[in-house]
C-alpha cells in the first residue's frame, strides 16, 4: 500500500515546492510597464499589419512612449481620429519628469 502512495506524496511535495519558487519568482522578477503604452495602444486601429516599420500596434505604442516614433501617421490604417486622441493623451499624461512627449500627426 504505501508503495502506490509513496510516488503521489513526492510528485505532491515536488509540485508544491516548485510552486512556490515560480510564485517568488514572479514577484521578484516582474517587469513593471508604462501603464501609458497600453493607453496609446487602446487608442490605435489595433490592426497590427506592420506597414509603420513594428512587427505591430503594440510595438508602435511603445516607440510612441519611447520618443522613438517622429510621425503618427506613420500607421497606415490610422486616421485623423486616432492621432488626435493618441495627441490629447499624451499632452494630459506626462513622464514621471513632467515632459511631455513630443509626435507630429
Amino acid at each position: 500500500m504505501l508503495d502506490i502512495i509513496t510516488p503521489f506524496l513526492v510528485l505532491g511535495v515536488l509540485g508544491g515546492l516548485l510552486g512556490f519558487g515560480l510564485a517568488f519568482a514572479a514577484d521578484k522578477l516582474r517587469v513593471e510597464a508604462d501603464p501609458r503604452i497600453q493607453a496609446v495602444h487602446d487608442r490605435l486601429p489595433k490592426v497590427d499589419c506592420g506597414a509603420c516599420g513594428y512587427p505591430g500596434c503594440e510595438a508602435f505604442a511603445e516607440g510612441i512612449i519611447e520618443g522613438e516614433v517622429e510621425s503618427l501617421s506613420q500607421c497606415k490604417p490610422g486616421n485623423k481620429k486616432h492621432y488626435a486622441a493618441i495627441l490629447e493623451y499624451l499632452k494630459n499624461n506626462p513622464d514621471e519628469d513632467g515632459n511631455i512627449i513630443k509626435v507630429n500627426m
